[in-house]
């Protein structure tokens, strides 16, 4: 009974952890206003090694069109302006010599459409974690059945892990319609 009652458990964290892990990329994927999350993904070369952009710099929004980033060292500035560059993100950093200032695009209709495209890959992904989730609990209570653990307790658990992932499958399909609606509106 113990071994099911953590095979549930250890399911449900795993299940949780996806969820989480869709949250964060949903806000790597603007939508419109400014965020400091935006430049979440981007990592500076640090005197050798990679560093997260906010461990190098102060990350403002002075208002929904705009980001500022301001180096604690005035030399990090070309190679911020660089990472920025790098990562890819269609960003067009400007360097005044003090800061690097970001001009957000107001999205076109083509770029909202591929914004969804990315945010539903990313939904697709999540939904993927949890089943392979249920897949690996599944299996284990088959290995306890054959063990010896009771055909009732085991169906009954297969059934639990199958709610779990119902219920899951359903947050991420919330999450999807939210971050969806939230890219489209103009």
């Amino acid at each position: 009974m113990e071994e099911i009652e953590f095979i549930l458990d250890s399911t449900k964290e795993s299940m949780v952890g996806s969820i989480a892990h869709l949250e964060k990329e949903f806000l790597n994927i603007r939508a419109g206003k400014a965020s400091p999350q935006m430049l979440g993904s981007v990592f500076v070369d640090y005197y050798g090694s990679q560093t997260p952009l906010t461990q190098v710099s102060n990350v403002n929004v002075p208002d929904a069109r705009t980001i500022t980033i301001q180096p604690y060292e005035k030399s990090m500035l070309q190679t911020i302006e660089k990472a920025i560059m790098v990562a890819n993100l269609g960003f067009n950093p400007m360097n005044n010599g003090e800061n690097i200032i970001i001009s957000v695009p107001p999205l076109t209709e083509e770029r909202r459409r591929d914004l969804v495209k990315q945010a539903k890959a990313e939904a697709e992904d999540a939904k993927i974690s949890i089943r392979n989730a249920r897949k690996d609990a599944n299996t284990d209570i088959k290995k306890l059945e054959k063990e010896g653990t009771s055909e009732d307790v085991c169906k009954t658990a297969e059934d639990d892990i199958q709610k779990l992932t119902d219920s899951f499958i359903r947050k991420v399909d919330e999450h999807l319609v939210t971050k969806e609606a939230e890219i489209m509106k103009v």
